[in-house]
């Protein structure tokens, strides 16, 4: 365990390194959180009650999404990325010999890595947001708590993905594509774009039922207090379900990949 804390660490210590980076991250969220909660508010004002959301609800969702994006590495990277690299380079046959679980250790990285971006790139963004906007919060301690809970479940099912796609490149040599492949239905399931509640039919429930939806969707019906009782439950355990299974398939996988690793020109 002290291993991976100290693993954690240094991922956290590695990110905050990247000052100018952050700070014209911070930027960037910022505005685009402007542009899109003054969209939205546009569109709200044509439908007041579009998908169960009232503006506040809508405005609230566009500076969460903004303050998420970083914490769940949503277009991609994270620990998962110098996985690929190494697999490219055939460093990984390496990693294999260490007295330490590649999974566990990657785990750790990207946890500090999300650490360091939940105190920069998700907070700041959301007290701006707050400062010029009227944002919803968690109606008290346990929405709190079931919005924490959440948000490290989010984190798992990203990390698991982008952890998938890496190892790709044992097979496909090179993860370019599956990356973009990723990324794509990330930002278009994770309601990043848009609110999943707005899809209609079976298309939404379908949507509201991807892992993609524990990216964002999910932790801001928690802090919106969409959801109560069982209900808060369900959506718990749907991104626990999620975190489960493909951090299960991850293991699944490595063990395969471990059982015949070709190094190439090697």
């Amino acid at each position: 365990m002290s291993l991976h804390v100290a693993v954690a660490t240094r991922s956290f210590r590695r990110y905050s390194t990247y000052t100018a980076a952050t700070l014209a991250g911070i930027f960037t969220n910022c505005v685009f959180g402007v542009i899109n909660a003054l969209v939205l508010v546009a569109v709200w004002e044509q439908n007041p009650d579009a998908g169960g959301y009232d503006v506040r609800d809508a405005v609230t969702y566009v500076w969460l999404g903004q303050a998420m994006i970083m914490v769940i590495a949503l277009w991609g990277g994270g620990s998962p990325t110098d996985l690929a690299t190494r697999i490219k380079t055939g460093d990984v046959a390496l990693d294999f010999y260490r007295p330490v679980g590649l999974l566990g250790w990657y785990l750790a990285a990207d946890l500090g890595r999300a650490a360091f971006h939940l105190l920069s790139r998700a907070l700041v963004p959301t007290v701006v947001g707050a400062l010029l906007f009227d944002l919803r919060w968690p109606g008290g301690p346990w929405p709190a708590v079931a919005v924490a809970v959440s948000v490290v479940l989010a984190l798992l099912v990203s990390f698991a993905i982008r952890f998938l796609v890496a190892m790709t490149t044992f097979w496909v040599l090179d993860d370019q594509g599956t990356a973009i492949l990723a990324s794509t239905a990330a930002v278009f399931f994770s309601g990043l774009t848009v609110p999943l509640v707005l899809f209609p039919g079976w298309f939404g429930t379908l949507a509201r039922a991807l892992p993609w939806a524990s990216y964002v969707q999910a932790p801001a019906d928690l802090w919106l207090g969409k959801h109560h009782g069982w209900g808060v439950v369900g959506t718990l355990g749907l991104q626990a379900l999620w975190a489960g299974v493909l951090l299960g398939a991850c293991a699944g996988l490595l063990r395969l990949a471990e059982r015949k690793v070709v190094v190439q020109g090697g």
